[in-house]
């Protein structure tokens, strides 16, 4: 009775495995990385669904015959995977941050739903799709690049069409948004946020600010 029982729950938890990732993977790879081409994050937000749907789910498997301990392990459990946002070691993009956050939750609740059918799981995640979805479609994001500008008299407010166009030419790019970070007067320097239209390069992908860069914004 017991290998039937297991097999049963195996049998559920194998069809709740296949909607987190086919769920996973619509958000990463068609409303994530379509915008953001970050394979690094593709990467990790892929592998952290997986990893942390199995860790839920067999997690309350060995807890549910110990009576009074699900929901003490449980909260512990949940407690360490979302730790994981908070103790990381680089900085992370807000936009990114919410990606994650979406990951795990969903992946806790699909690892979780013992008693709810696979139609209504599936429901619950297409809406969360759907949300992400019209919030992608209504907040347009662009790629950035970190400039340091040598024309700081063109970084006034008055000036700002001079400015787009000046960067449009020396960048060969069409800039969509342009903020004004720090400014050195005595070399006559300023360090801008450049946002344009198009796919980020490489360079743009792999890019890390420091904690210096990150303060002058």
């Amino acid at each position: 009775m017991e290998i039937l029982s297991f097999s049963s729950a195996y049998m559920m938890m194998l069809i709740r495995l296949f909607i987190n990732v086919l769920v996973t993977w619509v958000l990463i790879d068609r409303l994530y990385y379509t915008k953001s081409h970050r394979r690094d994050f593709y990467f990790t937000f892929m592998l952290i669904s997986i990893a942390i749907f199995f860790i839920v789910f067999f997690m309350i498997f060995v807890l549910e015959d110990m009576k009074g301990k699900t929901g003490l392990g449980v909260g512990i459990g949940l407690f360490g995977i979302f730790s994981i946002m908070r103790y990381r070691t680089d900085a992370m993009p807000v936009r990114e941050m919410t990606y994650l956050f979406i990951i795990i939750a969903l992946s806790v609740v699909n690892a979780i739903a013992d008693g709810v059918s696979a139609l209504e799981l599936l429901t619950t995640n297409i809406i969360v799709v759907v949300a992400v979805w019209v919030c992608e479609l209504r907040l347009k994001t662009w790629p950035t690049k970190l400039v340091q500008y040598d024309r700081i008299e063109l970084i006034v407010p008055e000036r700002r069409e001079e400015l787009i166009a000046d960067l449009s030419k020396r960048l060969g790019l069409k800039v969509k948004k342009v903020e004004v970070g720090s400014i050195d007067f005595l070399r006559d320097m300023a360090m801008l946020r450049v946002s344009y239209e198009g796919k980020p390069s490489s360079a743009d992908e792999n890019l890390k600010l420091s904690k210096e860069q990150l303060k002058e914004f």
